[in-house]
């Protein structure tokens, strides 16, 4: 099963010919998240191939328009598509009524139904099925602002081909091998699962913090992720606008990932006044090595980069 996150945006405030507002795919299995909506956002998904029809879940993680101004014109754009399927749309507060209101006004009646779901304490359950679940993060930031944490389950164990043609394994039995259990025949043979399976990868894990100051609060819903997205818009030099807007620094999002044990670290947010994000790296690479700049366009395949 896949887990990958795919960059759209990775700009601040003004999208600009070079840098997009914030939006990524995040993609477990066969399944498309949407997360965050900023202006321009159906644009970089066509431009990236992303078929926006197999999203049926979107996460937006505060209502500043950098974040969601995108997300009526990409509903438009599955209406005039055919949708059919129930859209999910997992927001805090408010997130419901501008979306509806703009609708209403005017006279639209999309194809599909719209389904809202409230984001509103750290530890909520966002999301589950059967192979991922998603639970909110707390932010700190000038409004109500939520980061997700998206973990994959327990896989099942694979099976070894070569094992289930020498002990003559009928297919009826190979679901629960792949569960654990032992084979046991009728005749009261008994095959033991380690003979028949071997462990799958373990489960993997990515964390997205978006517009945040420092929040020591944040480590322990970050602890051991596989990859971790943390705004950082600003450099050290302007630590004071930073902590006035409640954003982060490069360095202050390293410290996060550090004190948090997470193993790569992605940065993103970045305000228009830098020109060169080599020195967020710089800045960030000082505290915790492994980090990465979230490049727009770019997939991070999660637990492999």
């Amino acid at each position: 099963m896949g887990f990958s996150v795919l960059i759209l945006g990775s700009g601040s405030a003004l999208p600009t010919i070079s840098s997009h507002q914030t939006a990524q795919i995040i993609e477990v299995g066969n399944q498309l998240f949407l997360m965050d909506c900023g202006e321009g956002t159906q644009i970089e998904l066509r431009r990236n191939k992303v078929k926006v029809q197999k999203i049926d879940h979107i996460f937006i993680s505060h209502l500043h328009g950098d974040h969601f101004f995108g997300l009526v014109g990409l509903m438009s754009t599955m209406h005039l598509l055919g949708r059919k399927k129930t859209l999910h749309i997992h927001g805090p507060k408010g997130l419901q009524e501008i979306i509806e209101v703009q609708f209403r006004n005017a006279g639209s009646h999309l194809s599909y139904q719209m389904e809202f779901h409230l984001t509103e304490k750290a530890g909520q359950l966002a999301y589950e099925d059967e192979k991922v679940k998603v639970t909110v993060l707390p932010l700190h930031h000038r409004i109500a602002c939520f980061g997700y944490r998206f973990d994959e389950k327990e896989k099942p164990r694979k099976l070894i081909p070569r094992a289930l043609e020498e002990y003559a394994i009928p297919t009826y039995a190979r679901n629960e091998i792949t569960k654990g259990a032992d084979f046991r025949g009728e005749d009261g043979r008994v095959v033991p699962n380690h003979l028949l399976s071997k462990a799958a990868e373990p489960p993997k894990s990515y964390a997205y913090c978006s517009d945040t100051a420092y929040f020591k609060k944040l480590i322990p819903y970050l602890k051991g992720v596989d990859l971790l997205y943390h705004e950082a818009t600003f450099l050290e030099e302007d630590q004071a606008r930073a902590n006035k807007t409640y954003h982060s620094t490069a360095k202050e999002a390293a410290q996060v990932a550090a004190e948090a044990d997470v193993k790569k670290l992605l940065l993103g947010h970045f305000s228009n006044r830098y020109k060169n994000k080599e020195r967020f790296l710089q800045e960030s690479r000082q505290v915790f090595k492994e980090t990465y700049i979230a490049e727009e366009g770019k997939r991070f395949e999660v637990g492999s980069i």
